[in-house]
């Protein structure tokens, strides 16, 4: 049997995304993030005006998310998939903060991170993610010296 080429895009993309919610649920190793992310992949924070390029950064933002968002009222809500790209809406609290935002995932042909994309609400919430993502971030930094 043969593939359409959108067949084959969107079984990558789903398998993809599989992969991330693997890796996000075993929460957002830093190991196993660069597994899945590429060499030139670009993060998009929420609180950090420039696009954060390459992957050791991107890893380094993600894994701290994981660490900080990722608590045991982390859920996604809701998924939008299309062809290389998934929207995917996502809830938490942090430390009694409400938080609604959505990742948006680009993905290459492999189904390798290209492009990651978060954004928050409300404001409290945006202000209380860079508070938590800051002091993460500082950690991380410590224990790589």
């Amino acid at each position: 049997m043969t593939l359409s080429i959108h067949q084959a895009n969107h079984q990558t993309t789903q398998q993809a995304l599989a992969n991330w919610h693997k890796i996000a649920a075993n929460g957002s190793k830093a190991d196993e993030l660069a597994t899945i992310i590429h060499q030139d992949a670009v993060f998009h924070s929420p609180v950090v005006h420039t696009p954060q390029r390459g992957q050791a950064i991107v890893v380094a933002y993600l894994s701290a998310a994981g660490k900080t968002l990722g608590n045991d009222s982390f859920h996604y809500d809701r998924e939008v998939v299309g062809e290389g790209t998934v929207v995917l809406e996502f809830s938490t609290e942090m430390e009694g903060i409400a938080v609604n935002g959505i990742d948006m995932i680009t993905f290459d042909d492999q189904g390798m991170i290209t492009d990651f994309k978060v954004m928050v609400r409300p404001l409290k919430a945006i202000n209380k993610v860079w508070e938590m993502m800051g002091r993460q971030l500082e950690k991380q930094q410590s224990a790589a010296k």
